[in-house]
């Protein structure tokens, strides 16, 4: 009779609950060990192969109606998710944003020079990229059918409403708020953003006092931060049930819009960077060399384009800023962090023309108010979009309002947009990146603590 050979003891484990939890953990490890933007593009493929299996499969009307039957609510779901962060995300990042400024007469001339230069490039920013979605029309080859459920008459009916209530005047005014409450309760982000903006101010002037106030925005904002975090970790999912229902709905010929759109955006921001930062401020205003500016900041290039985060990008900018650049330590370490919180150049640029986008593609006619309401809220909305990935395809369905479409429809073309945002907002990151670079460098010229030598020493 053989002897009895015991099982090794690792082997009754494989039955147990314990064991079947551990293996459910490590499962999860390994998925958030891969980088988010990985995960999208992952699902963002997958959604593609089968809503385009759906569409010539079954046909593109029974592929589409299945597909928006059984899979589309998962997109739906996610892009509720994305509308319940706008108001609070804008109004606290804002807020904290206007408190990391610091005390204004503190600051002086130092404040001074570093936000006037950052809201006139955000405001350059904007201004291009409306001119850039105009001229290149990306969502000219789209229609309204496009977009599930879009209802163009009541579009258009907001539109024409919107310009007979009155001329620019009227509507600047509009902004203002009579009750801030109210703002908030109903959405009105002009008016949220005006208050933001008043409120952080106030913050600044009352000093200790109001330091408690201070640190509740402070903590605030980092919890929404995280709150967005969270969210985007859904984001793998929901961009395949808007990829599956997309392409079983409509096919490839949607995807002609979304390059345009790319290439209008990276053309923008090249522009910006090149004349508005390397040939204004730094060649124009400073007498520097452009050249030797943008070898000096291409780590921090490199970083903000594979991770797309002006926030995970600062230390690297701040390293560049005083070892390449020659900025002085005192100012990169106030300029450079108040950069990663309120210039968004790119994430302005982009804000502008997905407003146009979405115009074009809903057949809406954009009014010179309503174009002038667009900048002046793109470039506000840009202080407060936080320095973490996509923050500002989110915003944009702010600037889809001011065109005149209506809530419903501006998130779906958010959802539109959104499989393919990452590519975008890696560009849209570096340009505000090298923004931050090029301020800090003019702020530590006019202060006089810019080493020229540390500067002009990569020149050729």
């Amino acid at each position: 009779m053989r002897a009895k050979i015991d099982a090794p003891g690792w082997l009754p484990s494989l039955q147990t609950k314990r064991f079947r939890a551990e293996l459910g953990r490590v499962n999860m490890r390994a998925w958030f060990e891969i980088d988010l933007w990985k995960r999208v593009i992952a699902f963002l493929v997958l959604g593609l192969i089968f809503g385009l299996g759906l569409r010539y499969g079954l046909g593109a009307e029974a592929g589409g109606d299945f597909a928006e039957t059984w899979i589309g609510w998962i997109g739906d779901l996610f892009l509720r998710l994305i509308r319940m962060l706008i108001v609070p995300l804008v109004f606290f990042t804002l807020v904290s944003g206007i408190i990391a400024m610091g005390d204004p007469k503190r600051l002086g001339s130092l404040g001074a020079r570093t936000l006037g230069l950052y809201l006139g490039t955000t405001a350059i920013a904007v201004t291009l990229g409306l001119i850039m979605a105009t001229i290149f029309q990306p969502g000219a080859s789209l229609s309204p059918e496009t977009f599930a459920g879009a209802d163009t008459s009541r579009m258009q009916d907001v539109a024409e409403r919107a310009a007979a209530a009155g001329g620019i005047v009227e509507r600047l005014l509009a902004i203002v708020p009579t009750n801030p409450v109210e703002a908030l309760a109903s959405g009105n982000i002009l008016q949220i953003i005006f208050f933001a903006i008043i409120f952080g101010v106030g913050i600044l002037l009352a000093g200790d006092v109001a330091k408690p106030v201070a640190n509740f925005f402070d903590g605030a904002s980092e919890a929404m931060m995280k709150v967005t975090l969270i969210v985007m970790e859904v984001a793998p999912i929901g961009v395949f049930g808007l990829m599956t229902t997309v392409m079983a709905r409509h096919g490839f010929g949607v995807l002609q819009s979304l390059g345009t759109l790319a290439i209008a955006l990276y053309l923008a921001c090249a522009i910006h960077m090149i004349i508005t930062y390397g040939g204004g401020i730094i060649r124009g205003l400073l007498r520097l060399p452009m050249l030797t500016f943008f070898r000096g900041v291409t780590d921090a290039q490199a970083v903000a384009y594979s991770t797309a985060s002006s926030s995970a990008t600062l230390p690297v900018t701040i390293t560049c800023a005083e070892e390449n650049l020659g900025v002085d330590k005192a100012i990169a370490g106030s300029v450079l962090p108040l950069g990663a919180t309120i210039n968004m150049d790119g994430t302005a640029i982009y804000i502008g023309m997905v407003a146009m986008f979405g115009a074009q593609a809903m057949g809406v006619d954009v009014s010179l108010t309503q174009y002038v309401l667009v900048a002046v809220m793109a470039t506000l909305v840009s202080i407060g979009a936080a320095g973490i990935p996509s923050a500002g395809l989110f915003l944009s369905g702010l600037a889809l309002a001011q065109v005149g479409i209506p809530e419903e429809q501006a998130y779906l073309i958010i959802g539109f947009i959104l499989p393919f945002d990452r590519l975008l907002d890696m560009m849209r990151t570096l340009t505000n990146v090298t923004g931050d670079a090029a301020v800090a460098t003019a702020v530590a010229k006019w202060e006089g603590e810019l080493d020229e030598e540390i500067f002009r020493a990569r020149d050729i």
